[in-house]
Protein backbone atom coordinates (compact mmCIF):
# COMPACT_ATOMS: atom_id res chain seq x y z
CA UNK A 1 0.00 0.00 0.00
CA UNK A 2 3.13 2.39 0.04
CA UNK A 3 3.39 2.76 -3.24
CA UNK A 4 -0.40 3.11 -3.96
CA UNK A 5 -0.01 6.40 -1.29
CA UNK A 6 2.88 7.57 -2.59
CA UNK A 7 1.48 7.65 -6.44
CA UNK A 8 -1.28 9.89 -4.51
CA UNK A 9 0.78 12.23 -3.09
CA UNK A 10 3.00 12.56 -6.20
CA UNK A 11 -0.58 12.94 -8.32
CA UNK A 12 -1.43 15.56 -5.60
CA UNK A 13 1.41 17.53 -5.47
CA UNK A 14 1.85 17.50 -9.21
CA UNK A 15 -1.74 18.34 -9.38
CA UNK A 16 -1.68 21.29 -6.92
CA UNK A 17 -3.75 20.34 -5.08
CA UNK A 18 -4.68 19.35 -0.94
CA UNK A 19 -6.19 16.22 0.03
CA UNK A 20 -8.23 15.15 3.39
CA UNK A 21 -10.10 11.89 4.92
CA UNK A 22 -13.08 11.48 6.46
CA UNK A 23 -13.35 7.96 8.12
CA UNK A 24 -15.69 5.29 9.70
CA UNK A 25 -15.13 1.61 8.28
CA UNK A 26 -11.44 2.19 8.31
CA UNK A 27 -10.86 4.35 11.34
CA UNK A 28 -7.84 6.16 10.14
CA UNK A 29 -5.69 3.73 7.76
CA UNK A 30 -6.55 5.65 4.95
CA UNK A 31 -4.94 9.10 6.46
CA UNK A 32 -2.36 7.23 8.66
CA UNK A 33 -0.92 5.41 4.72
CA UNK A 34 -0.71 8.78 2.81
CA UNK A 35 1.13 10.46 6.36
CA UNK A 36 3.45 7.94 6.16
CA UNK A 37 4.64 8.78 2.25
CA UNK A 38 7.99 11.53 2.81
CA UNK A 39 6.83 15.02 1.86
CA UNK A 40 2.79 13.95 2.69
CA UNK A 41 2.89 17.01 4.74
CA UNK A 42 2.83 19.01 1.74
CA UNK A 43 -0.60 18.16 0.81
CA UNK A 44 -2.33 16.07 3.42
CA UNK A 45 -4.46 18.49 5.58
CA UNK A 46 -5.45 15.79 7.79
CA UNK A 47 -8.24 13.36 8.43
CA UNK A 48 -11.47 12.70 10.82
CA UNK A 49 -12.16 9.78 12.06
CA UNK A 50 -16.33 9.70 12.96
CA UNK A 51 -16.96 5.58 13.93
CA UNK A 52 -20.11 6.24 15.03
CA UNK A 53 -23.49 8.01 14.22
CA UNK A 54 -23.48 10.77 16.61
CA UNK A 55 -19.92 11.52 15.68
CA UNK A 56 -20.69 12.05 11.96
CA UNK A 57 -23.61 14.47 12.95
CA UNK A 58 -21.00 16.48 15.44
CA UNK A 59 -17.64 16.10 13.57
CA UNK A 60 -18.95 15.96 9.78
CA UNK A 61 -22.06 17.98 10.04
CA UNK A 62 -24.17 14.37 8.33
CA UNK A 63 -27.88 15.16 8.60
CA UNK A 64 -29.13 13.09 11.48
CA UNK A 65 -32.21 12.34 9.01
CA UNK A 66 -29.91 11.24 6.28
CA UNK A 67 -28.41 8.84 8.68
CA UNK A 68 -31.27 7.40 9.78
CA UNK A 69 -33.09 7.55 6.07
CA UNK A 70 -30.44 6.10 4.36
CA UNK A 71 -28.03 3.94 6.78
CA UNK A 72 -24.48 4.61 7.71
CA UNK A 73 -23.55 2.60 5.24
CA UNK A 74 -24.52 4.50 1.79
CA UNK A 75 -24.21 6.73 -0.61
CA UNK A 76 -25.80 9.80 1.04
CA UNK A 77 -23.48 9.29 3.99
CA UNK A 78 -20.22 8.64 2.54
CA UNK A 79 -20.75 12.14 0.49
CA UNK A 80 -21.96 13.82 3.36
CA UNK A 81 -19.01 12.68 5.34
CA UNK A 82 -16.58 13.66 2.71
CA UNK A 83 -18.38 16.83 1.99
CA UNK A 84 -18.21 17.77 5.93
CA UNK A 85 -14.80 17.30 6.14
CA UNK A 86 -13.60 19.26 3.21
CA UNK A 87 -15.44 21.85 4.74
CA UNK A 88 -13.66 21.50 8.22
CA UNK A 89 -10.19 21.07 6.54
CA UNK A 90 -10.25 22.99 3.56
CA UNK A 91 -9.22 20.31 1.21
CA UNK A 92 -9.79 19.99 -2.29
CA UNK A 93 -10.48 16.30 -2.63
CA UNK A 94 -11.75 14.43 0.39
CA UNK A 95 -12.01 10.74 0.54
CA UNK A 96 -14.62 9.00 3.01
CA UNK A 97 -15.15 5.51 3.72
CA UNK A 98 -17.79 3.56 5.49
CA UNK A 99 -18.83 0.00 5.48
CA UNK A 100 -19.62 -2.96 7.24
CA UNK A 101 -16.32 -4.90 8.43
CA UNK A 102 -17.90 -7.52 10.06
CA UNK A 103 -18.27 -10.30 11.54
CA UNK A 104 -21.72 -8.81 11.89
CA UNK A 105 -23.65 -6.39 9.35
CA UNK A 106 -24.40 -2.71 9.93
CA UNK A 107 -26.98 -0.39 9.01
CA UNK A 108 -28.28 -3.56 7.05
CA UNK A 109 -25.60 -4.38 5.14
CA UNK A 110 -23.68 -7.37 4.79
CA UNK A 111 -20.30 -7.59 6.22
CA UNK A 112 -17.71 -6.92 3.80
CA UNK A 113 -19.57 -3.80 2.30
CA UNK A 114 -17.45 -0.71 1.50
CA UNK A 115 -19.08 2.81 0.23
CA UNK A 116 -15.98 5.33 -0.59
CA UNK A 117 -16.70 8.93 -1.93
CA UNK A 118 -14.23 11.43 -3.11
CA UNK A 119 -15.29 14.84 -3.40
CA UNK A 120 -13.67 16.85 -5.05
CA UNK A 121 -13.49 19.77 -7.85
CA UNK A 122 -15.55 17.24 -10.48
CA UNK A 123 -18.29 16.48 -7.89
CA UNK A 124 -19.53 13.93 -5.89
CA UNK A 125 -17.91 10.10 -7.19
CA UNK A 126 -19.18 7.50 -4.73
CA UNK A 127 -18.70 3.81 -5.05
CA UNK A 128 -19.34 0.32 -3.27
CA UNK A 129 -17.79 -2.90 -3.24
CA UNK A 130 -17.95 -5.73 -1.28
CA UNK A 131 -14.67 -7.25 0.02
CA UNK A 132 -14.13 -10.65 1.32
CA UNK A 133 -12.37 -11.98 4.06
CA UNK A 134 -12.02 -11.39 7.94
CA UNK A 135 -12.03 -8.01 9.23
CA UNK A 136 -8.99 -6.80 8.94
CA UNK A 137 -8.97 -8.33 4.91
CA UNK A 138 -12.23 -5.72 4.16
CA UNK A 139 -10.45 -2.80 6.16
CA UNK A 140 -6.91 -2.76 4.20
CA UNK A 141 -9.10 -3.90 1.13
CA UNK A 142 -10.99 -0.41 1.59
CA UNK A 143 -7.96 0.97 2.25
CA UNK A 144 -6.59 -0.15 -1.04
CA UNK A 145 -9.99 1.09 -3.03
CA UNK A 146 -10.06 4.51 -1.75
CA UNK A 147 -6.67 5.04 -2.61
CA UNK A 148 -7.76 4.33 -5.87
CA UNK A 149 -10.34 6.01 -6.20
CA UNK A 150 -8.75 9.34 -4.96
CA UNK A 151 -5.88 8.25 -7.44
CA UNK A 152 -8.39 8.15 -10.27
CA UNK A 153 -9.85 11.58 -9.41
CA UNK A 154 -6.39 13.04 -9.32
CA UNK A 155 -5.75 11.57 -12.73
CA UNK A 156 -8.61 13.74 -14.39
CA UNK A 157 -6.86 16.76 -13.02
CA UNK A 158 -2.88 15.39 -13.42
CA UNK A 159 -1.58 17.23 -16.80
CA UNK A 160 0.70 13.38 -18.32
Amino acid sequence: MSSQAAAVIDLAKRAGVSIATAESLTGGLVCSALVSVPGASSVVRGGIVAYDADAKIRALGVDALVLEREGPVSHAVASAMARGARAALGADIVVATSGAAGPESHGGEAPGTVVIAVVGPAGDRVTTVHIAGNRADVMSGAVRVALDQVTRELLALTPL
